[in-house]
């Protein structure tokens, strides 16, 4: 028995899911660029993507990573892998089948944290998918990989609290369904660090919120927006305060975990995408006389691909498997590990399909630009590299200093007798 067995109930939406990529989602890709062209709109939301998404509900592919059963497939962190990476091999499949952070996360947060109220209004109709959200932690004017960092005021007056600051790279919240945010602020400036903080559930069209301006991407503008927003004065009642205040950091802290996990899935489904590509690609091609896949160093390339994705592959699943074994906090390392080595490996191996495609593959003629945009951004994206880097180096030091501080202690005993 393997130790990374899964049920067979997971194995079959794993058939199921590769069909429906090969039957519907694959196809609906041309077509899906059409619709965005004609519209005119960068964000505007093509009725293919409505299509795909009834017909994946209607085939029992939706809301695969909840791991609450009846509102999700209760599935765990481990069963859910591969089919997160086989949704990342397209840019609309995790959308389709209600699987796109960040509605994943705020799913999360709203079902463990959420009031009655919250899960009426909002959880519900972003499980049923006809609701898009958008987190808003990181801010312009401050190093926010510090989430303690975090400037955004959150001050108490009677029954409310008055937010006032600004936010960026809020993911979703140009999306054309979007209706909530989740907003995390500072309640209390002298309170512990890690307690200063709050998160507050507020509607996208509050007054005083103004949704400023889209933040390109290395030129692109995606579609569900990474928004710029200005809180002015903007009134939450003190009931859509989540879990209560100075309680911030810890909801981040248990929404990134899985957040940078899924991350990790899809690019490996984007690596896998982009070696099949050089492939195809290498083999079709002529240069010189001959095939270019029949070149040392593009065979280098398409090995060490292999290699790499195998092994990014092992850590996250050694990932999710602890986070479903002994929980998310004793797999900080391992989560830390893939958050730096899953976006790093497969943007290489982007980069160097690109290569083998030539000019094409600069182009919006095959998905490699853009993947390449996606995968340069998610080396920031809940977290940059560094930090996960720092994590990792001070938990391995920790049990060196440990051991030096037993050492040192245990000769000074011995001087003194």
């Amino acid at each position: 028995m393997s130790l990374f067995d899964i049920s067979d109930r997971a194995q079959q939406l794993q058939t199921d899911l590769l069909e429906f990529m090969d039957s519907h989602v694959y196809p609906a890709e041309a077509v899906y660029e059409e619709q965005m062209r004609e519209s005119g709109d960068p964000h505007f939301q093509p009725p293919v993507l409505e299509e795909l998404k009834v017909e994946a509900r209607r085939r029992g592919l939706w809301n695969l990573f909840h791991p609450h059963p009846g509102t999700g497939a209760g599935l765990t962190n481990l069963e859910y892998a591969p089919l997160a990476e086989i949704m990342g091999r397209s840019h609309i499949a995790s959308e389709a089948c209600n699987c796109n952070a960040p509605d994943t996360g705020n799913m999360e947060v709203l079902e463990l944290f959420g009031t009655a109220e919250h899960k009426e209004k909002y959880l519900t109709p972003l499980l049923e998918g006809t609701m898009a959200s958008a987190f808003a932690m990181t801010e312009p004017a401050v190093a926010s990989s510090d989430a303690t960092n975090v400037e955004l005021s959150m001050v108490r007056d009677g029954g409310e609290y008055v937010l006032n600051g600004r936010k960026w790279f809020a993911s979703n919240a140009l999306h054309r369904n979007c209706r909530v945010l989740i907003v995390m602020g500072k309640t209390d400036p002298s309170a512990a660090p890690h307690r200063q903080q709050s998160m507050m559930v507020v509607p996208i069209d509050a007054p005083g919120v103004t949704v400023m301006r889209g933040l390109p991407v290395f030129g692109y503008q995606d579609r569900e927006g990474h928004a710029e927003i200005d809180f002015a004065d903007v009134r939450v009642p003190a009931k859509d305060v989540l879990k209560g205040e100075g309680e911030g950091f810890a909801i981040s802290q248990a929404r990134l975990g899985p957040g940078r996990i899924h991350h990790c899935m899809r690019a490996i489904g984007m690596a896998e995408r982009a070696l099949e590509l050089m492939c195809r690609r290498a083999s079709s091609r002529v240069t010189f006389g001959k095939p270019v896949s029949e070149n040392a160093n593009i065979q280098d390339w398409i090995a060490e691909a292999r290699i790499e994705i195998e092994m990014i592959r092992l850590l996250t699943l050694k990932a999710a498997y602890l986070m479903d074994t002994v929980g998310n906090k004793e797999a900080r390392t391992e989560i830390a590990a893939i958050k730096v080595a899953a976006p790093n490996i497969a943007l290489k191996i982007v980069d160097r399909a690109i290569q083998v495609h030539g000019g094409a593959g600069v182009t919006d003629d095959f998905p490699l630009a853009m993947a390449w945009a996606h995968l340069r951004t998610l080396r920031l994206a809940d977290g940059p590299d560094e930090v996960h880097k720092r994590a990792i180096a001070r938990q391995e030091l920790r049990q060196y200093r440990d051991t030096a501080v037993s050492a040192s202690t245990n000769g000074h005993k011995v001087a003194v007798s």
